[in-house]
C-alpha cells in the first residue's frame, strides 16, 4: 500500500462510521486501495461511468458496504454481473470469512477483478468469466451459495430466472435496487417471493436504495 493517503480517505472513514460498521484500519486501507485500482483501470477499460473519487466512495464503496449488516447469515455469496467487482470485491475485503464468487460476462471486467484479487490478496474471492446461466451451483467454491446478490440486473424476474439455480436450499437472493420496485413483484417466476424489503441509507448519497430478499416460496 502507498503511504500517501488519498483525499477521499476521510470521506470513506466517516461513511463507514455513519453505517455503524467497525472495520480495522488495515481493512479500510484495502478498500481505498481497491478504489484507487478501480479508478486506474477505469481510465483505459471503462469499468464504470464514475470518474470522481468522491463519487466512487459514495456510489460504489459505501453503497456496497450498506448491505453488509443484512448478510450476517451468509457464508457463501455469489455476485452476479458484478462489473468492476461491486459489491463482491468490497464484501470480500471487509468479511474474510465470507466466500465470494463473482460471475461476470465481460472479459475486461473479469480481468480487472482477477487483478484486484491478486493485488489485494483476496483468498476468499473467485471470479468466473461466464454467463450466469452457464454456471452450475456445483461449480461454485463451497457449492451452492446461501446468498446470491446483484445490483446490476434490470428486473427482478430476470435476476431470479437466471440466477435462482445457484441458491442453496434455504438460501436467498438479494437484489440491490434504487427505488422500491413494487411493480416488478407480479412478474417474479412461480415458486419465488419477496420476503423482505429493506430501505438502505448510504452516507453522502441522496438517492433511494433498497435491498429485496427473495426466497423460494
Amino acid at each position: 500500500m502507498s503511504g500517501r493517503r488519498p483525499p477521499h480517505a476521510a470521506q470513506l472513514a466517516e461513511g463507514i462510521a455513519a453505517l455503524d460498521l467497525a472495520l480495522p484500519g488495515e481493512t479500510v486501507e484495502r478498500l481505498l486501495a481497491f478504489g484507487e485500482l478501480l479508478l486506474k483501470w477505469n481510465k483505459v477499460y471503462n469499468l464504470t461511468a464514475i470518474r470522481n473519487p468522491q463519487e466512487l466512495v459514495t456510489h460504489h464503496l459505501l453503497d456496497s458496504l450498506s448491505v453488509l449488516p443484512h448478510l450476517s447469515a451468509v457464508t457463501r455469496l455469489a455476485d452476479i454481473g458484478s462489473g468492476g467487482g461491486l459489491p463482491g470485491v468490497v464484501l470480500a475485503i471487509v468479511h474474510p470469512g465470507l466466500l465470494v464468487t463473482s460471475i461476470e460476462t465481460v472479459g475486461k471486467k473479469a480481468s480487472f477483478q482477477q487483478q484486484a484479487k491478486i493485488e489485494l490478496g483476496l483468498g476468499n474471492f473467485a471470479v468466473f468469466n461466464k454467463r450466469v446461466e452457464q454456471v452450475k451451483a456445483a461449480d461454485l467454491p463451497g457449492g451452492a451459495a446461501d446468498g446470491v446478490i446483484s445490483r446490476a440486473f434490470s428486473s427482478l424476474a430476470d435476476f431470479v430466472t437466471l440466477s435462482g439455480h445457484l441458491a442453496a436450499d434455504g438460501g436467498a437472493l438479494y437484489a440491490m435496487k434504487g427505488v422500491d420496485p413494487a411493480g416488478e413483484l407480479a412478474a417474479l417466476p412461480a415458486g419465488w417471493s419477496v420476503t423482505e424489503t429493506r430501505a438502505l441509507t448510504v452516507p453522502g448519497l441522496d438517492a433511494e436504495r433498497h435491498l429485496l430478499v427473495i426466497r423460494r416460496a
